[in-house]
This record gives C-alpha cells, structure tokens and sequence, in this order.
C-alpha cells in the first residue's frame, strides 16, 4: 500500500482547490452575456464585434434583430445567441402561422448549427413599454405560440426555447420581494404567456436595472443597487439585483409557473448622463454582477444567466446621455472601463 508524506498531500490539497477555483472561474464565464445593440453609426463591424466577444471570453450574444451580417460572423463562433423577433412584426406572426413559419426559415434554419441559437425573443419590453402602453402585448403570446410551432416543426424545440422580454414594470407590487406580483393589466397577458413557458420549459427574459431603480427612488441606497453594501443582518437581501429578480420570481409563482427559470436579459449601468452614472459606479455594478451571479438569489440560489447591456456606447439610441452610454466598449473598440470577464 503507497503512502504519502505531508508534501504529497498538500499537494493534492493544493490542487483539489485549484480545480474548485477554476469551476468557479468557469461557472462566473458561463453565466454571463453581452448584448450586441447596434444603434450607433459609427460602430465596428460585425466581424470585429465578433472577434471582439472571443478575445474577451465573452461566450453570449443577444442580438436585437435579425442581421445578416451578424449571422455570417457568428458563424462558427460557438457563441449562444439570444434573437428578437422586432416588435413591427409581432402582429403578423401572431396572426399568421406561415408567417412564422417563414420567419423561423430565414432567420434560424439558414444558419442553424452554424449560428448556435440559445433563445428567440418574441417581443421586448411590450407588457407594457417603458411609457407604459400594452397596445403590443396582445400579440406576444399567439406569436409565441407561432414561432415555438416552426421551430417544434423543424425540430429543434429541445435546442432553441421560445419566450419574451419584460421590464420590471411589470410588477404591481415588488415590495417585499416574497410579495411580488403582476400589475393588474399585466396580468391579463402573463397567465398564458407563463403557461406556455412552463410547459415548453422556457425561461421568462427580464431585463433588470437597479441603476433605474436607483435613479427614479430617493430611498434606494447607492450600495444597495452597485452590491456594495455591507451586510446588516437584518434583511436577507444585500442588493437590489437579488431583490428586483425574487419579486419576479414571486410573481411567477403566483401566475401558476413556480418552476419557470428567469434569464436576465439585459442589466448595466451608464457611465455617463444622470445622477450616479460614471466610469466608476459602472465598473463596479457590472464587475460586482458578474462575480454575483454564479450564486444566484436568496430564493433561487444557482447561476443567473445575465447579459450585461450593452458591448458599445450607442450615439443613435433615443433619449439623453445616459441612454447612449451603457457600453462596455466605445465604438474604437477601447474599453470605456477594465472589466474581466473570465
């Protein structure tokens, strides 16, 4: 029988936790995306872009529409792709199932295994829009339904899941989180929409802003939303990205889907624009998020697929500065701050 000395086992102690490290390095890789926005007239080509994302262990991508361009540099990439379906045509896939049919044709099954689609978006930020109108939202569960049925027909319904993208302002209540619910109105369209995501095991897309939160509350704390804040053990919730995400969960639940996964399919902050927008606090959000989200939340522990928005600052998005000025990266391609992704 072989023994080992005192050396040998700290060895094998030394390595056992090497390996831990480097699962959990793996683990932070995996869970993280980067939104590929493409409203700026002055941003890199799509090649670069993609060169870009490999260069930095970026192994995600949403994009917001389709884009030939894209398609063809992300092909043979390895990257998991989230697509959008744009919201001018929701109201004819929904209505139309050769509609979808053709829209899954040009846009997934002309590129797919080449293009490693993850998720297809059907509609963002329609149940309601950011100002609040829900004039789109009848459409997303019907087109839903649609696109899900073109993929099942081409069989790959185990490979690419059908869901949607909603706000946080899809909440009633969101305080306390284990209190969260949907807002009256919202409501009206979630209960299918969860029905159909527990059902083809889908997960509910949300895009999560605690910089928002932040910015609209005089009561939210800047610690609290950039997950700086030291523990005071008397909540168990030490930042409001843990918070804004269990009170969707909590709707979730209540909606009938206490088993449908939440993807987290946009989260930043501005370096530059409002109060609170800088280099500094953007740094440190989105480093802290990438570090935060292998864990999980207190009421769902385990990864957080997230991507961060957005890969470049934007000049054509509407609105102010801090809209145009999510990037991670300006559009030389220099980073507008160090972050590591891997």
């Amino acid at each position: 029988m072989a023994s080992f000395s005192t050396a040998n086992l700290s060895m094998v102690a030394t390595m056992l936790l090497l390996g831990l490290l480097l699962v959990s390095l793996g683990k932070g890789a995996q869970s993280i995306g980067v939104c590929y926005g493409m409203l700026g007239n002055n941003l890199p080509d799509p090649q670069e872009v993609v060169n870009l994302y490999k260069s930095n262990n970026i192994n995600r991508m949403r994009l917001y529409y389709p884009d030939d361009k894209a398609f063809s540099a992300l092909k043979g990439s390895n990257i998991d792709v989230i697509l959008d379906v744009r919201r001018e045509e929701l109201q004819a896939i929904a209505s139309d199932k050769s509609a979808a049919a053709q829209w899954v044709e040009i846009n997934i099954r002309r590129h797919w295994p080449d293009v490693k689609f993850r998720y297809i978006t059907v509609g963002n930020e329609v149940i309601p829009t950011p100002s609040g109108d829900y004039s789109l939202a009848q459409y997303v569960h019907p087109a839903m339904e649609n696109i899900h049925e073109a993929i099942s027909s081409a069989g790959l319904q185990d490979s690419i899941k059908v869901s949607t993208a909603v706000l946080l302002g899809i909440l009633g209540k969101s305080d306390p989180p284990s209190e969260g619910s949907f807002a009256n109105e919202a409501n009206n369209y979630m209960g299918p929409i969860v029905e159909f995501l527990a059902r083809t095991g889908a997960p509910l897309l949300a895009n999560v802003y605690p910089y928002f939160a932040y910015l609209g509350d005089p009561g939210v704390n800047l610690e609290f939303a950039l997950f700086t804040s030291a523990p005071d053990g008397r909540s168990q919730y030490q930042n409001l990205f843990d918070s804004m995400v269990d009170a969707l969960y909590s709707a979730l639940e209540k909606a009938g889907g206490p088993n449908v996964k939440i993807v987290v399919s946009e989260s930043g902050w501005p370096s530059l624009g409002d109060k609170g927008a800088s280099k500094e606090n953007a740094q440190t959000y989105n480093s802290n998020l990438i570090k935060h989200v292998p864990q999980g939340t207190p009421k769902r522990p385990g990864e957080i697929e997230t991507y961060i928005f957005a890969m470049f600052n934007e000049n054509n998005k509407d609105g102010g500065e801090t809209e145009k000025n999510f990037g991670l990266f300006y559009p030389s391609k220099e980073p507008v701050y160090q972050i590591n992704f891997s």
